[in-house]
């Protein structure tokens, strides 16, 4: 069975991968820090965001009606989606009914976590994702391992490759700015040809019914413009009630994203364009049973930044795929638990605990707290590793004792200066592999603290 610790183990294993990862992802949270510290009224417009988006999870089947309601008045077609299958063959029936062959798809967290292009490939149909990113990994057969930044892992050379193997660009070519051109025209007569446009939805706005996206490449314009159909697809926590909180979340993604003002692109779709038609699939798929979790509601707030990701050292250290779930790091390890029904239980201790995420997040999730408690939801549901929960058991009845602990401080000691190597640092000391116990002191802290009163 693949854990985080695995896969982190294998992502560690090329050093100069994973301190270029752990830099590169730094400087994108040191240019988030700059974006938003020139915002005078920032932490205002997190807290107001997060009040918005507690209004829109607390009243949401009203905002959902009401938007469905609105888009229909605008010509727009509303489908809703119980779960990741009913998703899946509703993409593939409007792809039927019009018949569409070519299929352009927009970055969409949604679509993967649902598994839209694995499944309509099954059913002969390829969808070409025009993200540049997106299709950098769709090239390599790999999932995104960060939602904002899906190649961030790649270096430039590995891509070089890629597009020599699959664009017949020059071999050994790694220049960023030839690549992008390379892919420009490869993907330019993909949008030419596409009949359908399939985009995510970053934001839903109940009063109009209106959804937005927003990109950095224009792909999701260029598809939609180009198509005769376009289909945005959203999770039904995407609803904002408002026009007017839109411009709340439009100063806060960007920043807290890539330290940008705004996204180069915030695109509204509200009608379909004269002989074109639009549709709007609006999904569950477990966000109404996490919306009943009292303690985790909370997280639904996410409006996918990721700016958690970028700041946190142990995403930054072990790389997005060590979390082997669709949304990694440390809001993925807080919607996994609940997703799967207490599956990836060891991702929530794939943490720290250090804040750092609760305190960028734009909408203010306290994260570190919700991964805790999983932590402790996960060990009381017998979850988590039958070895973990020993030692945790063991830990916790010496730590509750002071004489139990300083017994088990004095055996560590002598243990630590007595014991065989092999003995040591045999399977069970995970802490261990790939690091050394620290040297013994002669004293414990209380022995040391009695010798100077």
């Amino acid at each position: 069975m693949n854990t985080h610790a695995k896969n982190a183990k294998r992502f560690l294993a090329n050093e100069p991968r994973a301190d270029w990862h752990d830099e590169t992802l730094w400087i994108v949270r040191k240019k988030r820090d700059r974006a938003a510290a020139a915002v005078e009224e920032w932490e205002a417009l997190r807290e107001e965001a997060s009040y918005i988006k507690e209004d829109a999870l607390g009243n949401l089947d009203g905002y959902l009606e009401q938007f469905e309601t609105e888009a229909i008045k605008n010509g727009v077609t509303v489908l809703w989606a119980t779960d990741a299958d009913e998703f899946n063959c509703i993409i593939l029936d409007i792809i039927q009914k019009h018949k569409a062959k070519n299929i352009v798809k927009s970055k969409s967290m949604l679509t993967e976590e649902c598994g839209l292009n694995h499944f309509l490939l099954e059913k002969g149909i390829e969808v070409v994702d025009t993200d540049l990113g997106e299709r950098i990994i769709q090239f390599r057969h790999e999932a995104p391992s960060h939602i904002v930044l899906p190649a961030i892992h790649l270096k430039k050379e590995e891509i070089g490759e890629t597009f020599h193997e699959k664009l017949g660009t020059d071999k050994g070519a790694s220049d960023p700015t030839y690549l992008t051109h390379a892919a420009r025209i490869h993907l330019r007569k993909k949008f030419l040809a596409a009949d359908i446009a399939i985009t995510g939805v970053n934001f839903a706005v109940a009063e109009t019914g209106c959804v937005v996206v927003c990109t950095n490449e224009g792909n999701a314009d260029m598809g939609v413009q180009a198509a005769p159909v376009q289909i945005h697809c959203m999770g039904i926590e995407k609803i904002i009630p408002r026009q007017s909180d839109l411009g709340v979340f439009t100063r806060l993604l960007a920043r807290n994203a890539t330290g940008q003002p705004v996204t180069t692109y915030t695109s509204h779709y509200m009608r379909p364009k004269p002989g074109g038609s639009m549709y709007i699939v609006i999904v569950d798929n477990g966000r109404s049973k996490h919306l009943g979790q009292s303690k985790y509601v909370n997280s639904l707030k996410c409006i996918r930044c990721g700016g958690c990701m970028n700041t946190c050292p142990v995403f930054r250290r072990s790389g997005g795929h060590s979390y082997g779930y669709v949304i990694p790091g440390p809001i993925g390890s807080v919607l996994a638990p609940g997703r799967t029904g207490g599956g990836c239980a060891d991702l929530p201790f794939a943490s720290s605990l250090c804040g750092s995420c609760s305190n960028i997040c734009p909408v203010k999730i306290d994260i570190h707290e919700q991964l805790y408690r999983w932590r402790q939801d996960l060990t009381e549901q017998r979850k988590t590793a039958i070895l973990k929960r020993l030692v945790m058991r063991l830990a916790g009845f010496a730590l509750s004792s002071a004489g139990r602990y300083d017994f088990a401080g004095a055996m560590g000691r002598w243990a630590i200066k007595h014991l065989p190597r092999c003995i040591l640092y045999m399977s069970l000391n995970t802490w261990g592999i790939g690091r050394e116990l620290p040297v013994a002191p002669k004293k414990s802290f209380k022995q040391w603290y009695k010798c100077r009163l």
